[in-house]
């Protein structure tokens, strides 16, 4: 499950990243749910998916490279909430992913990025490296059932939820197993 859409907000600075950035989010997503929950992914499905985020992959670096991070005063809300979905979606590159937790941070430090994005990509990073996420939510699947990774301090999940923005675990547990089981 990713974070709820964001309003678009004022023109952005750069309105062909924008667009390409929301083209490279549709595409992303029309992969990911291009099977119905619960069902086999055919080899050519999967194929194409590991292509899209290789190339969304490679296409966010050089933007990083030659712009920094594409937060929403240079391409508006929507498209940073693009750039956000593209880098979290990176998993083939992890490196990248633990690249850009301080660019997002420095982003969301500036009112250029929303503190949820952060918090998403601090977890898949977490994970990634084998260790207990910070906000509940990466999930996966162990001995056939869905379940979120290890959470560190699972006592204080909701405080740092909502510090960012994010419903209780609880709540985005439900719609994660009425998505995914």
């Amino acid at each position: 499950m990713e974070a709820e859409p964001v309003p678009d907000g004022p023109p952005a600075a750069d309105a062909g990243l924008r667009d390409e950035l929301l083209r490279r989010m549709d595409r992303d997503q029309a992969v990911r749910t291009a099977a119905p929950p619960g069902s086999a992914w055919p080899a050519e499905l999967l194929e194409e998916w590991r292509t899209v985020d290789i190339d969304n992959t490679a296409f966010l670096k050089s933007v990083i490279a030659e712009r920094g991070w594409p937060g929403a005063d240079m391409v508006g809300e929507r498209a940073a909430q693009a750039a956000w979905l593209l880098v979290q979606h990176a998993d083939l590159d992890p490196d990248f992913q633990r690249s850009c937790l301080p660019l997002l941070h420095a982003a969301v430090e500036a009112g250029h990025a929303q503190p949820s994005h952060l918090a998403y990509l601090i977890d898949r990073v977490h994970v990634a490296e084998g260790r207990p996420q910070l906000y509940g939510t990466q999930y996966g699947v162990r001995e056939g059932v869905l379940g979120p990774q290890p959470v560190e301090d699972p006592e204080h999940l909701d405080e740092r939820r909502a510090s960012v923005g994010l419903e209780p675990h609880a709540d985005y547990d439900r719609t994660m197993r009425e998505l995914y089981e």
